[in-house]
């Protein structure tokens, strides 16, 4: 059977950059290491003013379908993913097409386009959507465009406005991929749940502390269920573990979870017993508070082993360090700490071809999904040309006034002109409203 997967990716963040040790944190009278140690966090990335998801997603594509030397007759399907889409009719890939068509000679006017929504996880379930479309052989051998691109902004003063981020990530979905192949096995937890939502607003409702319990509720049920069909997955198995990082402090928790539940009844929690104990089983108690009481001790316990913190910074704490410069990209999360993964190990000559990865997606509402992928051939030079390190090297870095007005411009109740603090060159531009309020664009040489 042919493999299907990730066949080359591409990043485009955000053209400024606020600060939170140096420009967020004195501003909010708190301490920067709440949020470089506490959330996990360096900076975040925003959007100038003549950029949005549109822009983004098409600067993206632009640059991958580019270099993989594609034309539009190439594409059968263009899936964007997002939670910040400004039209409640008209899907984002529609405008991202028409972007690409003022650069590309060809149309796409035989290519499925859609708009995926469940919260954060729409990316990986676009991905899912590609990969099934192929494997029907609906594909007539062409590929498909994945992209997943947000601005993740919350209300001034909330208290996740400190995780806030925009950018994009384009993903090419073809037969004999050269980055990464996708499994067909599939773990799932979902449940009916108010953690975070927008009803038809565009800054999000948050129960931080719930949402907290259950990203982990969800995630644990996936492992289980991609277990049921994989077979158990132990700590060896897998090079990196990607994770949705809405914050690296949320995957520090996540991962500590799933470090207990793959060495549960192994010679590893064996060899951690006379250190620390074996892992409490909750018929050993008489009610639950106990069992959890006993369980939190545990956890606290497990997390200061060697064997853990060496597992982790091996195979966690790679995925992280894109996100922690840009913030929460929502749908793209999960996709940019693939690629953080893959750039540490090309920047630290570590060969993955057919190493495993496991990748934890979710979306708010809630469901998670874990899947595993193996890694290709050629990934080298793929991960190679990605430009992310001068991306984030080139952001405008930003006042406190720079950022109060930015976030004024992308506030859809207001309506700001503000001067752009960027230039624009080789790249898609917000243009202006067109007579029936659509949203216009151009590319700038």
């Amino acid at each position: 059977m042919t493999a299907v997967g990730i066949d080359a990716i591409e990043i485009w963040t955000g053209n400024l950059k606020l600060d939170l040790p140096g420009t967020f944190a004195p501003e909010k009278g708190e301490d920067p290491e709440k949020y470089t140690k506490g959330l996990g966090l360096n900076a975040s990335s925003f959007p100038d003013s003549y950029e949005d998801i549109v822009t983004m997603g098409a600067n993206a594509a632009h640059r991958l379908m580019e270099r993989k030397g594609l034309e539009p007759d190439d594409i059968g399907r263009i899936d964007v993913a997002t939670e910040s889409a400004f039209d409640n009719s008209k899907p984002v890939s529609t405008y991202v097409a028409g972007c690409l068509e003022q650069v590309f000679e060809g149309d796409f006017h035989h290519a499925n386009k859609g708009e995926r929504k469940f919260a954060c996880i729409a990316g990986t379930q676009s991905l899912d959507d590609a990969y099934n479309w192929i494997r029907a052989g609906r594909n007539r051998g062409r590929s498909a465009l994945v992209i997943a691109t947000d601005t993740a902004l919350y209300a001034r003063g909330d208290a996740g406005e400190a995780t806030q981020g925009a950018g994009a990530v384009a993903m090419l979905i073809s037969e004999d991929p050269n980055l990464v192949e996708l499994s067909a096995e599939q773990g799932y937890g979902s449940a009916d749940e108010t953690d975070f939502l927008k009803p038809n607003q565009q800054f999000p409702s948050v129960d931080g502390k719930r949402s907290v319990q259950v990203y982990l509720a969800r995630m644990r049920e996936a492992l289980e269920d991609y277990e049921s069909v994989a077979g158990d997955v132990h700590e060896e198995d897998f090079a990196y573990a990607p994770f949705h990082t809405p914050f690296p402090g949320m995957v520090r928790k996540a991962a500590l979870l799933a470090y207990r539940h793959v060495i549960r009844d192994t010679s590893l929690e064996d060899d951690l017993a006379d250190e620390i104990g074996r892992q409490p089983r909750p018929e050993a108690f008489d009610t639950d508070d106990d069992y959890r009481d006993a369980l939190r001790e545990y956890m606290d316990l497990l997390k200061e082993t060697e064997a853990y913190q060496e597992w982790y910074a091996e195979t966690i704490d790679p995925t992280l360090s894109i996100s922690r410069e840009v913030g929460n990209w929502y749908t793209g999360s999960v996709h940019v700490a693939r690629a953080s993964a893959l750039k540490h190990a090309l920047e630290n000559g570590r060969d993955m071809t057919g190493k495993a990865l496991l990748v934890a997606s979710y979306g708010s509402g809630a469901q998670a999904e874990i899947h595993s992928e193996v890694v290709r051939e050629g990934w080298e030079d793929e991960i190679e040309a990605l430009n992310v390190d001068e991306q984030l090297e080139d952001r405008y870095d930003m006042s406190w006034d720079d950022y109060e007005e930015v976030h004024d411009v992308h506030n859809h109740d207001m309506d700001v002109d503000v001067e752009e603090f960027t230039t624009p060159e080789s790249e898609f531009v917000f243009d202006g409203w067109g007579r029936m309020g659509e949203r216009k664009y151009r590319y700038v040489e």
